[in-house]
């Protein structure tokens, strides 16, 4: 480099660009700066080192690392190249970053303990791909052993539906809902019940008579709501309107059976949840409108 009169001292070189002379010094040692020395040894810059300095400076501003600043200086790589890389990058982290407010929303919401902190970072942190898995591995459980072609399984495989992963700005109520599906599919009291299900499902033969799910909804939901009780007087006329007072008591008791085996509000939970994940609005809750009708089953019937 020459070192006529327009070269800069690093004082004046950081008068001129507004940066500090130790970046600067730093950046030279790096070789992202060209310089000389003078004959006494100090640092001597040329005038294109001040746009040198500042294109460094715009693109340590937008994160980009030492070394690929080099690169880009050196020709090795393109900005273009480096911009698209860059973009892929801040938008992973800026799910990421999105994640864990909604990670925190949720702890702060619940009250959170030590303990369910550390299982909801966890799961929420979990790669689309390993979300998938334990919903696969919960299902492939529960079917074991069962035939493929059971009616059953269709019910069974329905249970795997799980977005690819979870929207890039997540909602609180999808993470909450997430963490507590983690937690569920992890009971083992659920995964027997529901195993429990699937078989009875496999194995049993067709009811001759079926409940109508909106008039269970109708009736047993106002009865519920009303507090009638089902082994009331009151609770007999709302069942003889869902299930035919005349219908035999053997297929009363095979009806009661059945809906006993199916009826289960972690279940039911388990749908809400999928269709709250997937950004859908979840079924309302019916299954306490069944219970109210096993409950008057249980109460009338054999009398």
């Amino acid at each position: 480099m020459s070192t006529d009169a327009e070269s800069f001292t690093i004082g004046q070189l950081a008068r001129r660009t507004g940066l500090p002379a130790r970046t600067i010094r730093f950046w030279s040692d790096a070789g992202l700066v060209p310089h000389a020395r003078s004959a006494g040894g100090y640092r001597l810059y040329g005038p294109e080192a001040v746009l040198r300095l500042e294109l460094v400076r715009t693109l340590r501003e937008l994160g980009l690392g030492l070394d690929v600043v080099q690169q880009i200086l050196s020709r090795a790589v393109t900005v273009t190249d480096v911009a698209t890389t860059q973009i892929a990058a801040l938008d992973a982290e800026i799910r990421t970053l999105r994640l864990r407010r909604a990670v925190l929303s949720t702890i702060a919401n619940r009250g959170s303990s030590i303990e369910e902190t550390l299982l909801m970072h966890k799961l929420a942190r979990l790669s689309a791909q390993e979300r998938q898995q334990i919903i696969d591995d919960f299902v492939t459980d529960i079917v074991t052993g069962i035939d493929p072609d059971s009616p059953a399984m269709g019910v069974a495989n329905s249970m795997r539906q799980m977005p690819v992963e979870l929207p890039d700005d997540p909602a609180p109520e999808q993470v909450d809902a997430w963490i507590e599906l983690g937690e569920l599919v992890a009971n083992e009291d659920f995964r027997n019940r529901v195993r429990a299900m699937v078989v009875a499902g496999a194995g049993a033969d067709e009811l001759g008579y079926e409940p109508d799910y909106q008039a269970v909804s109708e009736h047993a939901g106002r009865a519920l709501a009303e507090g009638v009780e089902p082994g009331s007087v009151q609770g007999k006329a709302v069942l003889d309107r869902l299930i035919a007072p005349e219908l035999p008591s053997g297929e009363r008791a095979r009806l009661l059976e059945q809906l006993e085996v199916f009826v289960d509000a972690r279940v039911e939970r388990y749908w809400q949840l999928l269709a709250i994940i997937n950004g859908r609005p979840p079924h309302p809750a019916a299954v306490p409108n069944f219970e109210w009708l096993i409950a008057a089953l249980r109460a009338h019937t054999n009398e």
